[in-house]
């Protein structure tokens, strides 16, 4: 039986990924005759922020009126506080994707969080609590036996940080020395697993810990596990990455965030401070009688804007506010840059490899390639319906009639240098040893919270940084201290031991000889 059908079009915020969604829709729903079976399409959202209800400035959701009537599904359906992780969406997804099909309609996938649609596409990669239903109360699965021996290998406090772990992240786990032991814990259990991360990312720290204890193996086995299956794609999909030139990227997205702040941001910030003060109550029907689970901390919370503003807004009026409000915006027009440059860093390292390792194989054995991808240049918005949107309908039109597919590489100059990467290694071993973090012992000065650096490039940036070479300089300079102390220390034993070669009587000896003489 042949693959589903899917498009997911992928890329930074502030490319038009919906506009063009809407448009695909649009397309679709206006051939007479449709294409092989299928009329009309739902638009699937695949955005971490926007699954939240309200805030609709901070989360960019389209306005209903530009929706243009076309369905969108798994947009604004959850509270702000609400925990919603990534397997969570997976499992909401494919029941939408289903449907979507049943009506023999197109799912389209659309949305900044690649890393969502990478499992939505790939199935039995996360080996993670994020497969599990959160409101599952099933007792953790019984020790492996390599588990059970790292446990019992465990100092008591160790011990006793395991058998109590928290399932989330709370204030207690947020400072210095907490976080310290919670890496620590998880170095004791599976070293392999924590050179992927760094000992103050408490969160994924805790998130792996959680998974051993729950699951009853070390992450490290379970990803030798995954090692050895070879599932293929959930869908036949395609996909579409918007991409936009940074040098006029940026500067169109410090304009978004100034016209959002016109729109109305600072209030919504302020609604969601209000909210985590007085959570509202939950209708039980609302929740199938289960007690909802909200953390002010997560969901909406660690949306870019509230993070910026939420300091300013909970400071008194004085002379400095001003400038405090100006960092403030200057700080959030970084992180949505900074955000972007992430979301490009997924997609070449991360979603586009698998991809073309499914293709690969595909391809060699004389098949169409199973998960195609386009990039389509969304740097100059003014031909937008020559570069964009006519494109990606014919691309559209011949991948769901299952038709040969004109060369990625060949859309545009960009397209042929982004989409242009060398082979790697995706398989679950390969990410688990890809990008470890390690420690620097010149500049740890505190060995239980250590310096500690990815391996690779930004190693190699850290050891030509002025503060490396000052403590290389200092431990040198120490090291020489401390030789000519050693040094100091053995002439001075050596002089003793003369003394004490001479004997106590030479002395006198000596006097005698004096005075005879």
């Amino acid at each position: 039986m042949s693959l589903r059908p899917l498009i997911a079009i992928c890329g930074t915020t502030g490319v038009g990924k919906s506009k063009l969604a809407i448009e695909l829709a649009q397309a679709l729903s206006q051939s007479k005759y449709g294409i092989n079976g299928y009329h009309g399409a739902r638009i699937i959202n695949a955005d971490a922020m926007q699954v939240y209800a309200g805030m609709d400035i901070i989360t960019n959701k389209v306005p209903l009126e530009e929706q243009a009537g076309v369905e969108h599904l798994l947009m604004g359906y959850k509270k702000p506080g609400e925990q919603y992780v990534v397997g969570q969406w997976v499992k909401d997804a494919i029941e939408a994707i289903e449907e979507t099909h049943r009506r023999n309609q197109v799912p389209i996938i659309v949305g900044g969080t690649s890393y969502w649609i990478q499992h939505l596409i790939f199935p039995n990669r996360l080996a993670s609590l994020e497969r599990l239903n959160e409101k599952d109360e099933r007792p953790p699965a019984p020790m492996s036996e390599t588990l059970a021996t790292a446990v019992n290998a465990l100092s008591q406090k160790s011990s006793e940080l395991y058998h109590d772990l928290p399932k989330q992240l709370s204030s207690d786990y947020t400072d210095a020395d907490s976080a310290s032991a919670l890496y620590s814990l998880l170095s004791s259990l599976d070293p392999q697993m924590a050179q992927r991360w760094h000992w103050k990312d408490s969160r994924k720290v805790l998130r792996s810990l959680n998974i051993i204890k729950e699951s009853g193996r070390l992450g490290s086995e379970l990803v030798s596990e995954q090692n050895q299956v070879n599932d293929p794609p959930r869908y036949r999909s395609l996909l579409l990455w918007l991409y936009a030139n940074p040098e006029l990227l940026f500067p169109r997205l410090d304009s978004r965030v100034d016209v959002m702040i016109e729109r109305g941001l600072l209030q919504e910030v302020q609604e969601l401070i209000d909210l985590a003060k007085s959570p509202p109550e939950v209708d039980a029907s609302e929740t199938n009688g289960e007690e909802p689970k909200f953390d002010y901390t997560l969901g909406l919370y660690q949306s870019i804007g509230f993070k910026e503003f939420s300091q300013y807004l909970a400071m008194p009026d004085s002379p400095e506010k001003e400038k405090i409000y100006a960092a403030a915006v200057e700080r959030m027009k970084l992180s949505t840059r900074q955000y972007a440059k992430k979301q490009v860093s997924w997609l070449r390292n991360k979603l586009l490899p698998a991809a073309n390792s499914v293709n690969a194989a595909s391809q060699s054995a004389g098949e169409l390639p199973v998960i195609p991808a386009y990039l389509l240049d969304a740097t100059d918005l003014s031909t937008w319906d020559t570069s964009i949107r006519n494109k990606a309908e014919h691309i559209m039109e011949d991948f769901l009639s299952e038709r040969e597919l004109p060369n990625p590489l060949s859309t545009s100059e960009t397209a042929a240098t982004l989409l242009s990467l060398p082979e790697k290694d995706v398989s679950p071993a390969a990410v688990l040893n890809a990008r470890r973090k390690i420690i620097c012992p010149i500049c740890t000065v505190n060995p239980e919270q250590p310096m500690m650096v990815e391996e690779g490039k930004e190693w190699n940036a850290h050891v030509g940084t002025r503060f490396h070479r000052k403590m290389q300089r200092r431990a040198e300079h120490g090291h020489e201290w401390e030789a000519r102390k050693k040094q100091r220390i053995a002439a001075e034993a050596r002089e003793r031991e003369v003394v004490d070669d001479v004997g106590p009587n030479q002395e006198v000896d000596d006097q005698r000889n004096n005075s005879s003489d």
